[in-house]
């Protein structure tokens, strides 16, 4: 059988990484294992293929040895090449002890009678101990990551046979304490955490004591190495991790283990040790390891939880949440056996601060927040009630400001739905839930469409009164505020027929102030509801007032239709008319025809829109800046109404776009929209489309935002005559000063040159001239800002920039711009 070339190799694995099951179906799968096994052998291979090799037989084990006897041979093969290693440092050595773990272990070959057993347990042992077996093992640099990884795979060993290890505790705990730059303290301590853990619950199954197993340092004998009776009582598989307390409770009672008062001193010097050294371990491995021993002496008599203080001590202050998670677990685990009353509030009190630390990410926010929802009580008198109320007060007053971040608002909401499914059955809590909402609905109305989504999302017990107290805050504002839209969209989600007067007088009051296309679209929406939830009195009313005065036909059309409906049909024949699905059944009345083309063709239809917008090229003439939109269509268009809106309040409202026509293929003019920017700040426009289409419906798309960006505010100072032009920048540059600031940074150029970059990008705006080297540039930022630039002593890589400007704020904006000028297309 020849050795395979590493271009060959790299096909078969490939091949076989696509599909597994197709590539060991066909003729080249049937001998893969052997020669993978063979080929790691073999000089003309380079280690760097044999690892990838041994990659393979780490991620595909049940695949490349199905079964116990192909397992075993490949076990013994493996270690057969680790002991036939050269002494030199090699890759190898680390994934053939995996390699071979992983065989045993997946295929099922572990256990009493396999040789490849009795072979690789000593070596791990005498591996992770530090033991001088041979030269072949590899000089004296690679010994502490090999003795790593002997713990790795006995940690694994004892996993997949809890108890395993039994009679190896003493020994493991005499390891331990060894001190010297080679011993891998982490690896030691899970392995001996695990294993310690095992042995108390196998051995408090069988209600036998410990048998001075944590007091035996020597190293096993040849002969019995392994405690396999130990690892047969325990093939339950215990969890090396339960989810939870709950679980790992079900698991055994460890109450039924009486040590003798000797075993009880030396499991708690076992314990000390270890949390003795869990602050050199990492946050993940700390956290397991804190798990583990409060598992194993939780219940356990004569073993107090006053040894967890001094770590508690140490991580009540921790901000990693693996840590912070393990002391809820050990929260949960011994009460106030361990945690005292001020304990319990310094833990609460970091959970609400850090839940609203404006520097975490949103996850982190609502783990902070679960964590508070679900922390282990030992009695009512201890409610986190006021700390999650201050939390959740604290997250609604920041979504609460105008221009203040949609990751905040969504954090809010989020929170709100957490606690309200968490604690549903909690009517004290959901009653401050809800006047809460309704008072930050009171300051920023423009949320609104989250409102809608809560509501959506929660249980009746939110739910309910939530909509009650929206509906009443809704209609009791005056009909001419600024946030009307806002208003009737919410309206259309709580109106009910039970506060139908409130309701029809405010739609009354705002129908005279539903001025444009959207606020009458919404008003309709809310007549819509009102349909589908049965009020008919004072409704007809106002229809009929709709669509005499409505401006816009559409809208008239609708509030006619609606007249009609409400006037020839009954309740249930009304739902299913206003139903949003047009499959359903047809209608015995002799204005609804049986196919429902009318109203197919009365109502806005939303459709994916046909619709390409893409900004232009920039234009920098006029008193405000334009955006130059290129507008294609996939088929054609008419009546198009652009509607443009930009969220927060950076830029004043923003008209419409109206175009009659467009075909596809044929060449459109650019359409024009002004900015009025109150801060020189990029954002991104919201776009929504009106047209119709060939077959006379009208449809409403929603088309993806499209960014503007810094540079397209910037506008140019009018020109003064040729000989003024240094003088005219020199007085603008002086003007800055003292109310504005100075900054130098550094413009790289990349291959065009500084005179190839301002003639494509700042052109219109220089003033003073003297290329290639040399630019004196001013730029008006509206409403009523200005920047200038000195470009000067360019060098081949870049150009210093001196810039002044009197907006403190845009600095930032300046240094991004300016450095992407190389990159910039």
């Amino acid at each position: 059988m020849g050795v395979l070339s590493r271009e060959t190799w790299t096909q078969r694995l490939g091949a076989f990484r696509a599909s597994p099951s197709t590539f060991m179906a066909a003729s080249e799968g049937e001998d893969l294992g052997r020669h993978l096994l063979s080929d790691l052998r073999s000089e003309k291979l380079s280690e760097l293929t044999k690892v990838s090799l041994l990659a393979l037989s780490l991620e595909y084990p049940t695949q490349l040895w199905p079964d116990a006897p192909t397992a075993e041979a490949a076990a013994t093969s493996l270690l057969d090449t680790l002991v036939l290693l050269p002494p030199r440092p090699s890759a190898l050595r680390r994934p053939l002890l995996l390699a071979a773990t992983t065989a045993l272990v997946a295929g099922g070959a572990l256990g009493p009678t396999s040789t490849a057993s009795h072979r690789l347990l000593p070596l791990l042992l005498g591996l992770a101990s530090g033991g001088d077996l041979g030269r072949g093992f590899g000089p004296s640099s690679e010994q502490r990551p090999l003795r790593a990884t002997a713990c790795e795979c006995l940690r694994e060993l004892e996993s997949c046979k809890p108890g395993l290890l039994g009679g190896c505790l003493g020994l493991l705990r005499g390891l331990l304490g060894q001190e010297g730059p080679v011993a891998p303290v982490q690896p030691l301590s899970l392995l001996l955490a695990l294993a310690l853990r095992n042995t108390l619950v196998i051995q408090a199954r069988a209600r036998a004591s410990l048998q001075g197993l944590l007091t035996v340092r020597a190293f096993p004998t040849e002969g019995d190495p392994w405690n396999w009776t130990l690892a047969q009582e325990g093939d339950a598989h215990l969890q090396p991790q339960a989810p939870s307390w709950s679980a790992a409770e079900e698991e055994c009672d460890l109450s039924a283990l009486e040590p003798s008062p000797e075993e009880a001193r030396e499991l708690r010097a076992t314990v000390a040790q270890l949390l003795d050294t869990s602050y050199l371990l990492t946050p993940v491995a700390q956290a397991q390891l804190l798990w583990l021993l409060g598992w194993a002496l939780r219940g356990l008599r004569g073993q107090p939880p006053v040894l967890f203080k001094p770590q508690l001590v140490r991580l009540l202050g921790t901000a990693q949440l693996t840590l912070l998670h393990a002391v809820l677990a050990l929260k949960m685990a011994f009460g106030e056996a361990l945690f005292t009353a001020q304990d319990e509030a310094l833990l609460l009190r970091r959970l609400t601060l850090a839940a609203q630390h404006p520097a975490l990410p949103l996850p982190a926010h609502l783990f902070y927040l679960h964590c508070l929802l679900s922390f282990p009580e030992n009695g009512q008198g201890h409610s986190p009630r006021h700390y999650l109320e201050e939390l959740l007060a604290g997250l609604r007053q920041r979504a609460a400001l105008n221009g203040s971040p949609r990751t905040l608002a969504t954090l809010c909401f989020q929170a709100s739905y957490l606690v309200a499914h968490c604690l549903a059955g909690q009517p004290a809590l959901l009653t401050s839930l809800t006047h809460g909402l309704a008072h930050l609905y009171r300051s920023r109305p423009a949320l609104a469409p989250h409102f809608v989504d809560l509501l959506d999302r929660v249980g009746p017990e939110l739910g309910e009164p939530l909509r009650v107290v929206l509906q009443q805050e809704v209609v009791s504002r005056p009909s001419e505020d600024e946030a009307l839209r806002w208003h009737l969209q919410m309206l259309a989600k709580v109106a009910d027929r039970d506060t139908q007067r409130a309701t029809l007088s405010f739609l009354q009051a705002a129908a005279a102030h539903c001025t444009d296309w959207g606020l009458q679209q919404a008003l309709l929406q809310v007549c819509r509801a009102l349909l589908r939830a049965g009020v008919g009195e004072g409704l007809a009313d106002l229809l009929q007032t709709l669509a005499k005065q409505l401006d816009d036909p559409d809208g008239r059309d609708h509030a006619r239709l609606y007249y009609i409906l409400l006037g020839h049909l009954s309740g249930p024949k009304l739902g299913v008319a206003l139903s949003p699905s047009f499959a359903a059944p047809a209608l015995a009345s002799s204005l609804v025809t049986e196919n429902q083309d009318f109203a197919t063709v009365l109502m806005v239809q939303e459709a994916p829109a046909p619709i390409r917008l893409s900004v232009g090229p920039q234009r920098v003439e006029g008193p405000v800046p334009v955006l130059q939109l290129q507008v294609e269509v996939l088929e054609p268009v008419y009546s198009l109404e652009l509607r443009f809106r930009v969220e927060g309040q950076l830029y004043e409202p923003l008209g419409s776009v109206h175009v009659p026509c467009l075909c596809p293929g044929r060449p459109a003019r650019p359409l024009l929209l002004p900015l009025q920017p109150r801060r020189p700040a990029p954002t991104q426009l919201d776009i929504r489309a009106l047209y119709t289409k060939s077959t006379g419906l009208t449809c409403y798309a929603r088309l993806p935002p499209l960014p503007v960006k810094f540079a397209d505010l910037f506008q140019p100072f009018p020109q003064p005559p040729e000989g003024a032009r240094l003088g005219f920048f020199e007085e603008l540059w002086d003007s800055c000063l003292p109310k504005g600031t100075e900054s130098r940074l550094w413009c790289p150029l990349g291959p065009q040159g500084l005179e190839a970059l301002v003639s494509r990008h700042l052109e219109p705006f220089v003033v003073v001239a003297q290329p290639p080297i040399s630019y004196h540039i001013a730029i008006r930022l509206p409403p009523d800002s200005k920047l200038l630039l000195r470009l000067e002593a360019a060098q081949a890589d870049g150009v210093p920039v001196i810039l002044r400007t009197d907006d403190w704020a845009v600095l930032p904006l300046v240094g991004n711009y300016l450095r992407g000028l190389s990159t910039a297309v």
